[in-house]
């Protein structure tokens, strides 16, 4: 009886680790779209991103109110040169700047602990839910943050931060493709210059 009662353990154990959800990261090329909200809920922008593991390059896409009007910007992060362009494409605008930043992939970071497990839509027929993992941590300066991946893929769907300053910042992510749709995402327009624009400008850290 005690064998077969330390036989059971066993199999509940290997049965829960087995299905533990696990620290991910998403795969190496996607594109999608985006919403941002932040300063509870005082601000909202919208676009679309495109996303490069094997280059580290990303695309953000993004239109946002300005002064009654929509302003679209597109900003194309280098990591791999050390560069980004702040680009207007209704003005015929661009600046090049350098970046500081190092490249991190999409990924639930390593010092992440895990929420919970849920069904985003409903689990009682196949194809009408999505299994995700909601993970959170700790950032400087007494900062927090949540973030939710699929379980099947590690798809990134939202990311929360919390800071004592500025509040809430919320960005959602959705209509996401494995792979590349536009390799010209990437690639600087005609109009943007050759130097930077302010030679003598520290490296700036875009995020």
């Amino acid at each position: 009886m005690d064998v077969l009662l330390c036989l059971c353990a066993l199999l509940v154990l290997a049965s829960a680790q087995a299905q533990a959800p696990k620290r991910c990261e998403s795969p190496p090329m996607m594109s999608g779209g985006f919403s941002l909200m932040e300063t509870n809920g005082l601000f909202n922008s919208y676009g679309k991103i495109s996303y490069d593991n094997f280059g580290q390059k990303v695309s953000l896409q993004y239109s946002a109110p300005s002064n009654n009007t929509i302003t679209t910007i597109k900003v194309l992060m280098l990591y791999s040169q050390k560069v980004f362009y702040e680009i207007n494409s209704n003005r015929f605008t661009c600046k090049k700047r350098r970046l500081d930043d190092a490249f991190i992939p999409i990924h639930v970071p390593s010092d992440a602990k895990h929420m919970g497990q849920a069904i985003l839509g409903s689990s009682s027929s196949w194809g009408m839910g999505v299994l995700v993992n909601t993970w959170y941590g700790s950032l400087p300066d007494n900062c927090t943050y949540s973030t939710v991946f699929t379980e099947v893929g590690c798809i990134p769907m939202t990311y929360s931060a919390y800071t004592p300053k500025s509040g809430f910042s919320i960005l959602s992510t959705f209509n996401w493709v494995i792979g590349n749709v536009d390799p010209m995402d990437y690639m600087p327009p005609f109009f943007c210059p050759k130097s930077f624009s302010d030679e003598t400008e520290a490296p700036s850290n875009f995020f």
